[in-house]
């Protein structure tokens, strides 16, 4: 699935302040569409849109009824209804008052706006975004005021600093839509994603390559025993990715005999398996179609480097495991009473 906001543009606005009733903080939300000028719109249809890319799709969810969860609901009745939208975008905050029952989270400013023309594999959707800004970032401002200059200082939303989001497309609702979220407060997400969006990750290909090559990595960093050398587990996780990456479809029975080999290599890797589950405590999926632009990220989470407590640090590239049996040799010198690693090379480059 492919998103893109080339074409989009903000067509309603609202605000509005959170508090924590915890705190005994209020709600306050607009009374009137915010007006904006032609010259802002483009502006903020990019603050609105930004943080959404790149990000994995989300869908509402419920356990009995998807009509039941308040987020899709809402979103529902803006999309089929959008001269409610001042209503129901009130209605958000006030879900979002609801559902802020722990006194650690932070009041901030909601802004809900209404946005069309995104595209979804050149399809054209309408889209609701939701952001909430925990803090104010001072800025100045410098204007022109009875013939001379003069400096005001100003706190404000910044958009890049968006703390907590969450965009929601009219797309594929019988399924709980299409959502895109992301909390970049470092507090519990299960506050804004389970309690305030109800939502889950979709468990689709992307979701369950993703899923399985992060848990190949990290196993080879901590389901190995502790005594396995670091270029070791370099190896195992660099061939769990080298595998998936030659295939089109993942298959647990052929990945272990080709990859892991050893019966004990691959008991240890059922052992870390078993453990290690999805986000909603479900097993991981042993068959399914590889996404090859997921298993770049999870590449990027391999540590390929031997650190030593004198000082030394060795990087691994790809090209070293195919070698690495052949390059580099572990040992212990009794007349220096030290370990040591030796690299055999022909040239520097």
């Amino acid at each position: 699935m492919t998103v893109n906001f080339n074409t989009a543009n903000i067509s309603a606005l609202t605000l509005a302040k959170v508090g924590n009733p915890q705190r005994g903080e209020s709600l306050k939300t607009s009374k009137e569409l915010c007006s904006f000028s032609d010259q802002d719109k483009d502006m903020l249809t990019l603050a609105f849109t930004k943080p959404f890319r790149n990000l994995d799709p989300y869908a509402f969810h419920h356990s009995s009824n998807i009509d039941l969860n308040e987020m899709f609901s809402f979103a529902s009745t803006i999309f089929d209804q959008p001269e409610r939208f001042l209503t129901y975008s009130r209605k958000i905050a006030r879900h979002l008052f609801d559902q802020t029952k722990h006194p650690n989270i932070k009041s901030g400013d909601l802004c809900v706006a209404q946005i069309e023309g995104i595209k979804i594999d050149g399809q054209s959707v309408a889209g609701i975004a939701v952001v909430k800004s925990e803090s104010l970032f001072p800025f100045l401002e410098i204007s022109d005021k009875d013939g001379d200059l003069k400096l005001t200082t100003h706190n404000g939303i910044y958009p890049e600093k968006i703390d907590k989001g969450v965009l929601i497309l009219n797309s594929d609702r019988e399924n709980g839509a299409v959502v895109y979220t992301f909390d970049k407060s470092g507090a519990d997400t299960n506050f804004w994603v389970r309690d305030f969006l109800g939502a889950r990750a979709k468990k689709n290909n992307d979701f369950k390559t993703r899923q399985y090559a992060d848990m190949c990595v990290q196993f080879a960093e901590e389901g190995l025993p502790g005594d396995v050398p670091a270029e070791e587990r370099y190896r195992v996780a660099s061939d769990a990715i080298t595998y998936m990456n030659e295939r089109e479809t993942f298959d647990e029975n052929h990945f272990q005999e080709e990859v892991l080999k050893e019966p004990s290599l691959v008991e240890n890797f059922q052992t870390y398996k078993n453990q290690f589950k999805d986000e909603d405590g479900e097993a991981l999926d042993e068959k399914f179609t590889i996404s090859k632009q997921q298993l770049k990220k999870a590449s990027s989470k391999i540590k390929g480097s031997l650190k030593l407590d004198t000082g030394v640090v060795m990087r691994f590239t790809p090209d070293f495991v195919e070698r690495e049996s052949d390059v580099l040799e572990r040992g212990y010198d009794e007349e220096m009473g030290m370990k040591y690693v030796k690299v055999f090379y022909n040239e520097e480059i």
